[in-house]
């Protein structure tokens, strides 16, 4: 029989060839949107989400690429939660529709310290860390693309070098929609998903005009690749607001220069 520590060593030594991939974000999940309310002008708030998501038909959406800077987080304090999460991320799905398949960066306060990492889901899976190591002020490239039946999250640390990618089939996806956001995420359990608090992060911006990253923030949507603002009436802006509709989260417009570039704010 073995003995206690040989069972320790065992274990630990098991332990030690787990990716870094392989850790799981447990405390929260990245959601589809929660709306809140929805305008006829084609804007609407909603509980955990801000930015921007571009609508196709069902089986339409086969990309979204997006780049972004990682925000620094304000920690501590008595205007800012213990704990709080800021999530950045492009993806499919998920807007009207019940999967995401995602990948983003956070800026997280936990107790006083600021945490930052890269992620990536395939929801209603959960998340799990990338293995790259983000700082505040990074430039990010990420894109997730539909091909052959599965999704392909890729996500550089563009200030770094650094890359992660991953595959996977979600079959029950709708492959409706694309979108880039700024989310507060969720604690989720057998008995639903609840919105976390959102960290204060300041500004995030993306696009090209902040990261120098071209052809961000695009969607290709029924073979046609284009940046976020030529797709008109498709387009819906999402703002996030507390439980008595204050805002929280708020989008700029897109720039002159490209149409995609916007930032969101912290309110």
């Amino acid at each position: 029989m073995f003995s206690n520590r040989c069972l320790a060593a065992l274990i630990a030594a098991a332990l030690m060839v787990l990716p870094a991939a392989a850790q799981v974000v447990s405390e929260r999940q990245y959601a589809p949107v929660r709306i809140h309310e929805q305008r006829f002008d084609g804007t609407v708030t909603s509980d955990n989400w801000s930015g921007y998501a571009v609508l196709g038909a069902v089986g339409s959406v086969t990309a979204a690429k997006a780049s972004w800077t990682v925000p620094t987080v304000t920690c501590g304090g008595s205007r800012h939660s213990a704990s709080a999460y800021s999530s950045f991320w492009v993806g499919i799905d998920g807007y009207s529709s019940s999967t995401v398949e995602q990948t983003g960066t956070d800026s997280d306060c936990s107790g006083s310290e600021p945490v930052y990492y890269a992620w990536y889901e395939f929801y209603p899976n959960p998340s799990y860390e990338a293995s790259l190591t983000i700082k505040p002020g990074d430039r990010i490239s990420a894109e997730v693309s539909y091909a052959g039946g599965e999704f392909t999250i890729t996500i550089t640390d563009v200030t770094s070098g650094k890359s992660f990618s991953k595959s996977a089939q979600v079959s029950s996806a709708q492959r409706s929609s694309a979108e880039w956001i700024a989310e507060a995420p969720s604690s989720c359990t057998r008995r639903g998903c609840s919105v976390l608090p959102l960290a204060d992060f300041g500004t995030v911006d993306f696009g090209e005009d902040y990261t120098g990253v071209s052809g961000t923030c695009y969607a290709t949507v029924s073979g046609v690749t284009a940046a976020i603002g030529s797709f008109g009436a498709n387009v819906s802006e999402i703002t996030m607001v507390s439980n008595s509709g204050a805002p929280e989260a708020v989008p700029s417009g897109f720039s002159a220069a490209d149409g995609s570039s916007f930032s969101i704010a912290w309110k």
